[in-house]
């Protein structure tokens, strides 16, 4: 699980309230209208237990430049890509 640095989340949090997108779901969390979205105890928005991450080239780069760097592998959904090839490889 790549760890999120608090001024990582400060940069998101801020960037969070200049995407359109983020800040309509803001105002309907704080209508009591989000469903799975909420804000957190430092102020970003999220979805259920992930991080929302405004629409901002720079902050994108970042964080995936950081991806890079950890000694982790990062592959969303990976076990269904892995399923889907186990299949696969069954069917000849």
């Amino acid at each position: 699980m790549l760890k999120l640095t608090s001024s990582i989340l400060d940069e998101i949090r801020e960037g969070q309230k200049s995407d359109v997108l983020l800040v309509d779901k803001l105002t309907l969390v704080n209508q009591g209208q989000g469903g799975e979205f909420r804000v957190d105890e430092n102020g970003v928005l999220k979805f259920g237990s992930r991080v929302c991450i405004p629409d901002v080239t720079e902050l994108k780069k970042s964080i995936l430049e950081e991806g890079h760097r950890s000694g982790l592998s990062i592959h969303p959904g990976a076990t269904k890509i892995s399923q889907r090839l186990s299949i696969r490889s069954r069917l000849g």
